[in-house]
């Protein structure tokens, strides 16, 4: 069988970049305040303006990684179905199940990388 291990391997990049993809992620930098003058302090405005961009970076990092975590779990269970679809079915004959399963993992699996990498 081949998807077995396809499964296996997908299931395992997906539960072991998820942490380390999302280590160093604590919203995008904060630009250093430009001006022609240096000696006049931003504004309370453009500060209120940062501040908000920051928070709202912040609870789309939230978001993303709570959406992450449901989605690595379905595709643990999706995976665990698929080997339970696998065992049950013998070398000559696949069930349409199995074929199924396996597309929505992969299409699952692309979704959990595409939200690791972040909006970019």
């Amino acid at each position: 069988m081949r998807l077995k291990p396809v499964v296996s391997t997908l299931l395992l990049c997906a539960l072991c970049t998820a942490p380390i993809a999302l280590l160093g992620q604590s919203g995008p930098p904060r630009p250093p305040h430009v001006s022609g003058d240096f000696d006049v302090a931003p504004s309370n405005e453009e500060d209120s303006r940062q501040q908000m961009m920051h928070e709202m970076a912040k609870k789309a990092n939230v978001e993303r990684h709570t959406a992450l975590r449901t989605d690595t779990d379905k595709l643990l269970k999706l995976a665990t179905e698929l080997k339970t679809y696998v065992e049950k079915s013998n070398e000559h004959v696949m069930s349409v199940d199995v074929i199924k399963k396996a597309d929505e993992i992969e299409k699952l699996a692309r979704s959990v990388k595409d939200k690791m990498k972040g909006p970019n």
